[in-house]
């Protein structure tokens, strides 16, 4: 009886370093990897964004794109949209309150992905698995921290989203969002509480339908 070859499976330690996960996959013959990493989940204001990465080279500096300096993220930002394949998904705040936001991101993370100019052989998710996908895949605890595709989406998700939010900022100075991107500030909730939401709030969330109760609650004082 002919038994079947099964390679033994890689152990990556969590210090190995940031392309560790590439290597080990790629030692199994399983290239390209994409990651994939979202911005603006927390938010109560603006879009969701999905970012989907398969490095074409190694890119020094990489790292989680919320403990990397608004410039350092810029500069990394232009070289992985130099040296990487990228596949990018903006999910409006409308589409988040009408089919609930995990399931956008989710959506979103398939999309991102069919994006991609090339197939992906194996897929790192950040922080949850995603079903659907077109590949093999693995979640990664805090992958953006850990895989180098992983932070480079988030990296790529979280420009997009502050640039978007930036010039949001401009159609609605009241609200702040260039400073705070949308999140949850004692500043927003008093814009919040002073103006009701605009159109680019997410209206199912609580901080956002609180706000619009006082505000009309005080316009019916007034």
């Amino acid at each position: 009886m002919t038994v079947a070859f099964r390679p033994r499976p890689s152990v990556v330690r969590r210090d190995s370093g940031l392309y560790a996960y590439e290597r080990a996959l790629a030692r199994r013959g399983l290239t390209p990897i994409a990651g994939v990493d979202e911005a603006g989940r927390g938010a109560c204001a603006g879009p969701l964004v999905v970012a989907a990465v398969i490095l074409r080279r190694q890119i020094e500096g990489l790292g989680d794109s919320k403990l990397l300096a608004p410039a350092v993220r810029e500069r990394l930002y232009d070289q992985i949209v130099r040296f990487a394949h990228v596949g990018v998904v903006i999910i409006p705040p409308g589409e988040i309150d009408a089919k609930g936001l995990h399931k956008c991101n989710v959506s979103g993370m398939r999309r991102a992905v069919a994006q991609l100019p090339c197939d992906p052989e194996y897929i790192l998710t950040d922080g949850f698995p995603v079903p659907g996908l077109p590949a093999p895949s693995l979640a990664v605890w805090k992958g953006d921290q850990v895989a180098a595709c992983v932070a480079a989406a988030s990296i790529v998700a979280k420009v997009t989203r502050d640039r978007l939010m930036v010039a949001l900022d401009e159609r609605f100075p009241q609200y702040g969002f260039a400073e705070h991107k949308g999140y949850v500030t004692p500043g927003h909730r008093l814009a919040l509480e002073t103006h009701g939401p605009c159109p680019d709030h997410r209206y199912s969330f609580v901080t956002v339908a609180r706000g619009m109760g006082e505000n009309e609650m005080g316009a019916g004082v007034a």
